[in-house]
C-alpha cells in the first residue's frame, strides 16, 4: 500500500509532488529546499543558514511520516556549489551524530528558486 504524506511542518509542495510517501515499512521524502514552511519564502543567507532549514523541514516532514531522522537509511544532497560541501557538513553533522546514513552528495546546475542547496531522504518507518 502507498500512502501519501501531507503536513504543515514542511513547506508545502510547490508542484505535482508528495512531501513523502509511505511505502513497504519506508518513507521517501521528496528533496526539500530552504522555504519556510510558513511563509512558503526561500530563507535567505549562506549555504550554512539554507541546510539548517531544510533539515529542520525534512525532520518536521518524517516526524508527521511516523519516522525520525534516526530512522534514515539514505540521503541525497544537492549543492549548487562543491565549494559549499564543508559549510553544508558541518550543519549536516549536527542532525546525524551516532546514527550517520548512507549518502549522495552532487553539485548540480542549478537548483529550484536559485537555492544553495536541496536534500531528501529514505527512512524506515
Amino acid at each position: 500500500m502507498i500512502e501519501t504524506v501531507a503536513t504543515d511542518r514542511g513547506p508545502k509542495a510547490i508542484g505535482p509532488y508528495s512531501q513523502a510517501v509511505r511505502a513497504n515499512g519506508f518513507v521517501f521524502l521528496s528533496g526539500q529546499i530552504p522555504l519556510d514552511p510558513k511563509t512558503q519564502l526561500v530563507v535567505e543567507g549562506d549555504v550554512a543558514v539554507q541546510t539548517e532549514r531544510v533539515l529542520e523541514n525534512l525532520k518536521g516532514v518524517v516526524e508527521a511520516a511516523g519516522s525520525s531522522l534516526q530512522h534514515v537509511v539514505k540521503t541525497t544532497v544537492f549543492l549548487s556549489d562543491m565549494n559549499d560541501f564543508a559549510a553544508m557538513n558541518e550543519v549536516y553533522s549536527r542532525y546525524f551524530t551516532a546514527h550517520k546514513p548512507a549518502r549522495s552528495t552532487v553539485e548540480v546546475s542549478r537548483l529550484p528558486k536559485d537555492v544553495r542547496v536541496e536534500i531528501d531522504l529514505i527512512a524506515l518507518l
